[in-house]
């Protein structure tokens, strides 16, 4: 997911304790919740019937499970699985300089990676401008995928995940043919089908380069020949013509994600487009995405704002509204952290203590949205549980 974030039921206080004891280990997989994510399975569905197979409301794992790990590694995405994550965001797909497709937050990995300890790349610090904004440090454009395989990747917010650092230098940086290598293997061993949910950075950036994203990944879905309706892939961006371009090239479910209600699309900047974000929620705004997309991806706060205290207010109309057109909702990205939830579900002041999650899982859930974004995929299925079984 972008960089673009805003950012107990009777019964079940004793089964959370126990996973999160499980979790917040430094052990390997967590099997806790096989059973709970079978069961949810058989209530909303599943199988090959695409986007419809998928349950209500579907747990995203964020960049895999990257409250327990560093975000878009195979450990991170490894252990969504074995959580019970429906989906696991697999990757934000970035360019190498001799055009291949990585899993990275973003083009710049000083901050997710060690490159700054590889002093054979220290004269590859630079500073570019993306998407406007002046960003200094160094970008996976600039390295072949040869040199980009010698770095492993680290925590990127160590401040909000001092756990996560235990696993700093453990893997490498993925490709993204080997994530779609991955989700068949994972595929074959568990017996059911796996998804995923890549994002393609910057599109206008990178075409601006001579490394489109649209063609890359068309080209290596066709390859593996996961470029159908019923694809277990479900393409997403911040940019609505590079939705409207992979629209041409592939059949995947596709989904145009969302920032602030003034922010504007950088795609539109770059055209002249004056059109915002609010002008694309609206009623007919929604039914033009719908044209050429299947869902969106809305930060949290366009469907439930908070006020100037970061308390949660009233639901938008924006679930109804997007439903009406024919549009799934999987809005981004919930956090365990005090620091990424309402301020009436923190506890504390500590920026790595876990606040009341499930309470801010109920109010959103009620809202009718189809799935949500979480770095935790744990809490997310077992806040779904309770709020199924009411």
């Amino acid at each position: 997911m972008g960089t673009r974030e805003s950012n107990e039921q009777a019964g079940g206080t004793g089964r959370r304790a126990l996973l999160g004891a499980a979790v917040l280990g430094a052990g390997g997989t967590v099997l806790a919740l096989g059973g709970t994510a079978r069961a949810a399975e058989a209530r909303h569905g599943g199988g090959g019937r695409g986007l419809k197979g998928l349950p209500v409301p579907a747990i995203v794992g964020h960049r895999g499970a990257s409250g327990y790990r560093p975000e878009h590694t195979l450990g991170s995405y490894q252990l969504a699985l074995d959580m019970g994550a429906d989906i696991v965001e697999a990757g934000d797909l970035v360019p190498t300089r001799d055009g291949h497709l990585v899993c990275r937050h973003e083009p710049e990995i000083g901050g997710t990676t060690d490159v700054a300890d590889h002093p054979e790349f220290a004269g590859r610090r630079t500073t570019k401008t993306v998407d406007g904004a002046a960003v200094t440090g160094w970008f996976t454009e600039d390295f072949t995928l040869a040199e980009l395989k010698r770095l492993r990747a680290v925590e990127r917010i160590p401040a909000n995940r001092p756990h996560n650092t235990l696993y700093d230098g453990r893997w490498e940086i993925p490709t993204f043919d080997e994530v779609l290598r991955w989700q068949d293997e994972q595929t074959r061993k568990r017996g059911k089908q796996v998804w995923i949910y890549p994002e393609t950075k910057h599109p206008t950036y990178f075409r601006g380069l001579g490394l489109g994203l649209e063609e890359r990944v068309a080209k290596i879905l066709r390859r593996h020949g996961k470029d159908r309706r019923n694809s277990p892939v479900i393409l997403q961006s911040f940019e609505p013509t590079g939705i409207q371009r992979l629209s041409k090239l592939v059949d995947n479910p596709l989904v145009v994600l969302l920032s602030g209600a003034s922010s504007r699309p950088w795609d539109f900047v770059e055209s002249g487009d004056p059109r915002t974000v609010a002008d694309l929620i609206t009623p007919e705004g929604l039914e033009e995405i719908a044209s050429y997309a299947q869902g969106i991806g809305p930060t949290l706060d366009l469907v439930i704002p908070r006020d100037a205290a970061g308390r949660l207010t009233e639901p938008t109309t924006l679930v109804r509204d997007a439903h009406r057109a024919g549009l799934i909702l999987h809005p981004y990205t919930m956090r365990n952290e005090n620091p990424f939830l309402p301020a009436e579900f923190r506890r504390g002041g500590d920026p790595d203590a876990y606040g009341d999650v499930f309470g801010a899982y109920r109010a959103y859930f009620a809202t009718g949205i189809d799935g949500v974004f979480t770095d935790n995929p744990d809490t997310g299925l077992l806040a779904r549980e309770d709020f199924v079984n009411g």
